[in-house]
């Protein structure tokens, strides 16, 4: 399937390894220019340096003015962004009874925040063009709130539900804004849940990865190159007509509808 985006710009966010990686990948040998970024000078160039005509550029999303700094930059390099990748490390693990008034505004801060940020640069120049693709990159737990992960759970359904809500507004203007939801993909992000996991229930990482592939109805872990080349997709030419939408990438795993 052609995808319709050689030519088009696009900024993907904490896209030096993980998930973010595999979706910049995936655009960027699907024709689009790429920006690569991410907190590490040194793992940006890195990533960057591997994919057709990418660049990188280094920037702390979390810090203050690190959003605006990010697009700046982007255009500079690049132009205006066509498609729109939000992506960024979840929060630290932890159960919801003990979330307090900083741990709140620390998932705002890191899952919501800078990317209304990045999205307020960036849409005014997608309607004005008529075409537009923004697409986060969650976790199942928006569908299905992940034990231990009370703060990414909170964070991301936040974010998830202003997307909703967004996508409504700019859909006429041609511009789509869904959502992808992992599963289980073999990722270091899914390394560290297991491993809090193990250590929360006194059992080692492989039993705890034993029993999460026993939950997978197709029996393993996924390959990033497939969460990339649903990510691509949603970020296609032949995607306009998909938008408002929580995609999973899961292998089946979450039992809702």
């Amino acid at each position: 399937m052609d995808l319709g985006i050689a030519g088009r710009t696009a900024l993907v966010c904490a896209s030096t390894s993980g998930l973010g990686l595999a979706t910049a990948a995936a655009l960027a040998h699907d024709g689009a220019t790429v920006v690569v970024s991410g907190r590490s000078d040194e793992r940006v160039r890195e990533a960057a340096s591997g994919l057709p005509g990418a660049v990188g550029i280094a920037v702390d999303l979390v810090e203050e003015g690190g959003a605006e700094r990010l697009y700046a930059a982007t255009v500079e390099r690049v132009g205006e962004p066509d498609i729109l990748v939000l992506n960024g490390p979840g929060p630290a693990p932890g159960s919801a009874r003990d979330v307090g008034p900083d741990g709140i505004r620390t998932a705002i801060a890191t899952l919501v925040a800078p990317h209304q940020v990045l999205l307020d640069r960036a849409l005014p120049g997608m309607i004005d063009r008529g075409w537009g693709r923004v697409l986060s990159i969650s976790s199942s737990g928006v569908q299905a709130p992940i034990p231990g992960l009370a703060l990414s759970n909170l964070g991301r359904a936040a974010l998830a539900g202003y997307l909703k809500t967004l996508a409504t507004e700019v859909a006429p203007a041609g511009v789509t804004v869904n959502s992808l939801l992992p599963g289980r993909i073999a990722t270091a992000r899914a390394e560290q849940v297991d491993t809090a996991a193990a250590e929360r229930t006194g059992r080692s990482r492989e039993e705890v990865e034993a029993e999460v592939r026993g939950t997978i109805p197709v029996g393993r872990y996924g390959d990033p190159a497939e969460f990339g080349a649903a990510a691509a997709f949603l970020c296609s030419a032949p995607a306009g007509y998909i938008t408002g939408t929580v995609l999973r990438c899961d292998g089946g795993m979450l039992p809702t509808l």
